[in-house]
C-alpha cells in the first residue's frame, strides 16, 4: 500500500510524483492510499436530468471528470486506476446514446495521449473486442502502443466489459491448454487463473469507489475485487472532484484490511 501525507490542498504523495511541501514533512500525517483504485463512474444521466439537459451532456461532463482523477492519482503515486466506462449490458441503451459514448471514447483517447506521455501513464483496454466499432479499437490500439513503455501508472479503461464473460474466457483458455497437454489441471491455481485475466500483471484493486449511491458491483472486476474495500458516495460522477477523492482515500486509510483473518491486538505496555 502506498503512503501519502495530508496537506492543505488535499493530499501529497510520499512515493510516486513529489510536489513541493509547504510544511516540514514531520508535521504532515502519513496516510495510506490504494495501489490500485477501481471506479464505477455512475450518475451521468441523473446529473444531466437534474439540470434539464440530455443524457449525452451528462456523459460529456463525465468524461471531463476523468482527467482530474487520473492526474491526482498519478501525483499521489497510485500504481493503477481502472475505470468502468461501458459494460456489455450498456448496449441495450438507445442507439444514439451508445454512439455518443463511442465517439466520446475516441475523442478522449486522442485528447489525453499528450497527458499520458507527459506523466508516464500506460493505457490498457479491458473488455471484449467483439462488437466494438473499428474506430474505437483503432484508437485504443494507437494509444496502447504509444504508451506501452510508460511505467509510472497504468490506466485501465473497461469498455464492452463484463466480469462474468472475462472469467469464462479465462477458464476456457486454461481448459484448452489442459486438453492440449500443455497444462496440468492440478497446476491451475489462483495465480494461474489471474494470469489469464485482462488485468494480468496488475495488483488487485485495494479500493472500489462507486458514485451515485448505488450498492452493487454491476459485473465489474468480480474476481479482482475479492478483498477490495468498498466506498459508495451519493456524489454523481460529473461532480466527483479532488475533494471527493480525498474523502474516499481518508475512509480507506481508516479501514482494517483483514483478508479473512483476525487483526492482531496490540499488547498493552506495562
Amino acid at each position: 500500500m502506498a503512503q501519502m501525507n495530508a496537506d492543505p490542498g488535499g493530499w501529497r504523495a510520499c512515493d510516486g510524483a513529489q510536489r513541493p511541501d509547504p510544511q516540514p514533512a514531520a508535521e504532515a500525517p502519513t496516510m495510506s492510499i490504494p495501489r490500485h483504485l477501481a471506479v464505477i463512474m455512475d450518475g451521468n444521466g441523473r446529473w444531466a436530468t437534474s439540470r434539464g439537459k440530455p443524457r449525452s451532456a451528462g456523459h460529456t461532463a463525465g468524461v471531463e471528470a476523468v482527467r482530474p482523477l487520473v492526474t491526482r492519482c498519478r501525483e499521489l503515486g497510485v500504481e493503477a486506476v481502472s475505470l468502468y466506462s461501458f459494460s456489455t449490458e450498456n448496449w441495450a441503451r438507445e442507439k444514439e446514446e451508445v454512439h455518443h459514448l463511442m465517439r466520446l471514447c475516441v475523442a478522449y483517447l486522442a485528447s489525453e495521449l499528450p497527458l499520458f506521455q507527459a506523466n508516464g501513464i500506460r493505457l490498457r483496454r479491458l473488455g471484449a473486442r467483439e462488437g466494438l466499432p473499428a474506430e474505437v479499437l483503432d484508437a485504443f490500439a494507437e494509444v496502447e502502443e504509444a504508451t506501452a513503455a510508460n511505467d509510472a501508472m497504468t490506466l485501465c479503461l473497461a469498455i464492452n466489459y463484463g466480469s462474468r464473460a472475462e472469467i469464462v474466457a479465462a477458464a476456457r483458455t486454461l481448459a484448452r491448454r489442459a486438453v492440449a497437454g500443455g497444462l496440468d489441471p492440478a497446476a491451475i491455481d489462483e495465480a494461474a487463473f489471474s494470469a489469464e485475466l485482462t488485468t494480468a500483471g496488475l495488483p488487485d484493486p485495494d479500493l472500489l469507489i462507486r458514485t451515485a449511491g448505488e450498492m452493487r458491483l454491476s459485473n465489474f472486476l468480480l474476481w479482482q475485487l475479492s478483498y477490495a474495500e468498498l466506498y459508495v458516495t451519493d456524489t454523481l460522477w460529473p461532480d466527483f472532484d479532488n475533494a471527493a477523492l480525498a474523502a474516499a482515500f481518508a475512509s480507506f486509510h481508516g479501514r482494517v484490511r483483514r483478508f479473512g483473518g483476525v487483526p492482531e491486538v496490540p499488547t498493552p505496555s506495562t
